[in-house]
This record gives structure tokens, sequence and C-alpha cells, in this order.
């Protein structure tokens, strides 16, 4: 991010922050507190399930890890509110906000019933809005970062994946303003954004005829940890993790054909059906370049025309 004149912001090394860690009993969450702990922060874990956060907190504890752990639901204001006070009673400061709890619906979307949308939207967006309401408050004297986790290539709808895509997008969005907000408001705090592949689906909520589908396969944990330490201490506005270049190029010169691929990734079809597919979308796409081809054709033509002597 950029620091204009009149912001004081300092960067810290990890061993000398207070992190704090949503969805910290499991998956990403887990991966990235032990990851902070074992590089020296002070982490404080916080998840809903209190025999989870035990858990992970003892195992903390045995490894040398300074941690504290706070059972809340991030989906509730008030909970996150404690948050905030539980890691300023417990360190005194807040150096880094990390939201990364979530939840995943995995279905069409004419089968998700409204109670469970609103449920996913509770716990994948405004838990990020009242996590970071309550970082700003806390850091707006002192400075820190706040890191959200969401997808990349979230501007694209997955089929079965339409619900968890839109809570993705509203993510992206919302980090993109604050981030614009705490800069022109001189606040000495920093926001970035991680960008997974996959959604960070901590449960999977059943679709609604009651069976069950399996999404794509997340990342590694591991490797999304590394990304949001790595913002923790030099943030930047975003990061994408194990997201190929080649596909981000993909996605915006052939965005039918990536279409195409993201479906295909969801839904397993059979080979002989993709292979027909993938080449519809690939002729759909080059019919869409085709006029700049001919026009650049033209224009190099015309170019060549006119130096012969």
């Amino acid at each position: 991010m950029h620091e204009r004149p009149g912001m004081s912001i300092s960067h810290k090394p990890l061993n000398e922050q207070v992190i704090v860690m949503t969805g910290a009993s499991t998956g990403i969450g887990l991966a990235t507190a032990e990851l902070a702990a074992e590089r020296g922060a002070a982490v404080v874990l916080v998840g809903r399930s209190e025999i989870e956060l035990a858990i992970a907190t003892a195992r903390i504890r045995q490894r040398g890890g300074c941690v504290a752990g706070v059972a809340a639901d991030v989906a509730d204001q008030r909970h996150v509110a404690q948050i905030g006070i539980a890691a300023m009673s417990e360190f005194g400061r807040i150096d880094t906000w990390v939201n990364s709890a979530g939840l995943g619906i995995c279905g069409p979307l004419r089968d998700q019933p409204p109670a469970g949308v609103r449920k996913l939207f509770d716990a994948n967006f405004w838990s990020v809005v009242y996590g970071c309401n309550v970082a700003v408050e806390h850091m707006r004297s002192t400075g820190g970062t706040i890191v959200n986790v969401g997808g990349a290539m979230s501007d694209r709808g997955a089929p079965l994946l339409g619900v968890s895509g839109a809570a993705k997008l509203a993510v992206r969005g919302y980090t993109d303003a604050l981030r614009r907000e705490v800069e022109h408001h001189d606040l000495p705090i920093r926001v970035s954004l991680v960008e997974t592949l996959d959604p960070p689906l901590v449960e999977q909520a059943p679709n609604g005829d009651n069976g069950r589908h399996d999404g794509p396969a997340a990342c590694r944990p591991e490797d999304v940890a590394q990304a949001i330490l790595a913002c923790a201490e030099k943030p930047v506005p975003e990061i994408a993790v194990d997201v190929p270049r080649l596909r981000l190029a993909i996605a915006t010169l052939a965005p039918r054909l990536t279409d195409v691929m993201m479906e295909r990734q969801v839904q397993n079809q059979t080979k002989r059906d993709a292979v027909t597919t993938y080449t519809r979308a690939a002729l759909a796409d080059v019919s869409r370049a085709l006029p700049l081809v001919a026009l650049g054709a033209i224009v190099a033509a015309g170019v060549a025309a006119s130096r012969r002597p």
C-alpha cells in the first residue's frame, strides 16, 4: 500500500506482533496461528468450537508459543467486539487482525434456502465487516494491519459455488473500499487481501436436496498462512495464492473458456463431453478476437505499404 505523507506506519517483525486470528480452530486460520506463534508472535485464537479451540491453544503452548483463546461467533457483532476487548486485556494492543473464518454452500443456486444463504453471508461477509470495524477502532492511533482472506477470480461465478462466490466478491469490494478510506483519512492502517483459488471452507453446508456436493479441493492452508504472515510484516494490497498467472491471463482474454474451465472443475463431466464443450468455448473466444486480429492485420499491411519505395 502506498503510504501518503503524514501517515506513521511501522513495520513490525512477527516476533514483536500481537495477531488476532479468526477461524483459528481449523484450516487456514489454525495453520496461520501455529506458524505465527512458531515465529514468535503473540496470537489470539478465535473460533466457535470451545473444544477445538482448547486443543489448538494447548498445542501451541506446548510448543512454547504465546497464545490466548477466545470462543466467539464472528457472525455476531457483539461477539466480535468482545474479541477486541479480550485481545487488549491480554496483550495490550493489536498489531494485525486476520479475518479468515467462513463456511461454504455447494449446490445449485435455486436449491439454496434463503436462511442458508443468509447464514453464509453472516459468516463470510458480515464477519469481515465486524472484524474490520473493531480492528480500525483499536488501530487508529497505534497503527496496524488488517488481512482479509478471500477468493481469487471472485468476479467470475462457478456452478454449484454461486453463493460462496457472491460472498467472496463482496469481501473483495469491501476490502478495496476500506483500503482507500483509511488511506484517505491518513490512518496508520494497512489493508491486505489474500486470495485463494478455492473457497476456504471451514464447514460444508448441505444443499437444498439434503445431499452433499464436494467442491474443488482447496489450496494448502500452509501456503495461505505464509502469504497472510507476509502481509502482516510487509503489507501489499493483495496476494493471490496458488493462482497461475496464465490462468489469470486466460480469464481476461478468454472469459468464455474460463467459465467452462471453472464449470468442469466443479462438475466432473465425461471426457468426451468436456472436449466438445471446451472446443465450443474456445471457438467463441476466438470469434470475439477475430475482429481485432483482422484490424491489426489491416493496419500492419497499410504501414508496410506506406514504407515501400
